[in-house]
C-alpha cells in the first residue's frame, strides 16, 4: 500500500507565505511604539484571526484583494487532479492560469456595470475586483499536460498525474546477538 497517496497536499503553501502569516505581538520599546499604536495593531490582529475563519481579514493590507477571492474545490483521483474555481461574473478573457515550477497561479479580474435609465432617476453601478490565488503543486503532478475549461463562470482545472515510481523492497535478514 502507497501512504503517500493518502497524506494531504498542502496546496495553499505558496498563497500562505505570499501572505505572510499574523505574528504574535511583541512589545519593542526600543523602536518607540506608543502603548495606542500596541493596542491598535493588537486589536487588528485579533479581528484578523477572528474573521479568518470565515474567509474575510477586514483589516489587512490585502483586503481588497479578499473582498472578491474566489473559492476551490480541489479533489484527487488515482489519474488526476481536478480543481474547480467558482468565479462568476467573469469573462473568460478576463481569467489567467500561469504555471512555474512548483506553483500555478490563477489571476483574473471582474468589470461589471449596470446602468438603469427611467422616469425620473438615473442609476449607474460599477463593480470591479481583481483576484488572485496561489497554489503549491504536488511533486506527482504532470505540468506539461495541463488542461482547463471555462464554463458558466467555473474554471475547471485538470491535472495528470506522474505514475509513481515504484521502490523495490528488500527484507533484511536480523541476526540475534551471541
Amino acid at each position: 500500500m502507497d501512504v503517500k497517496k493518502y497524506i494531504p497536499w498542502n496546496w495553499f503553501n505558496r498563497e500562505e507565505e505570499e501572505q505572510g502569516k499574523p505574528m504574535p505581538f511583541a512589545r519593542d520599546e526600543k523602536q518607540g511604539i506608543s502603548p495606542i499604536q500596541q493596542l491598535h495593531s493588537e486589536m487588528d490582529r485579533i479581528f484578523d484571526q477572528a474573521f479568518r475563519g470565515f474567509g474575510i481579514r477586514p483589516f489587512s493590507k490585502e483586503f481588497e484583494a479578499d473582498i472578491f477571492r474566489p473559492t476551490l474545490d480541489l479533489s484527487a483521483t488515482e489519474k488526476d487532479y481536478t480543481i474547480a474555481v467558482e468565479i462568476p461574473g467573469v469573462d473568460e478573457k478576463d481569467v489567467h492560469l500561469e504555471m512555474t515550477a512548483d506553483t500555478m497561479v490563477i489571476r483574473g479580474e471582474k468589470k461589471q456595470e449596470t446602468e438603469t435609465k427611467e422616469n425620473n432617476f438615473y442609476r449607474m453601478e460599477r463593480s470591479y475586483g481583481s483576484f488572485r490565488r496561489v497554489l503549491s503543486l504536488p511533486e506527482d503532478a504532470d505540468r506539461e499536460n495541463v488542461a482547463a475549461v471555462f464554463k458558466k463562470g467555473v474554471l475547471t482545472i485538470t491535472i495528470p498525474r506522474k505514475p509513481s515510481q515504484k521502490t523495490d523492497v528488500r527484507r533484511v535478514d536480523i541476526k540475534s546477538a551471541s
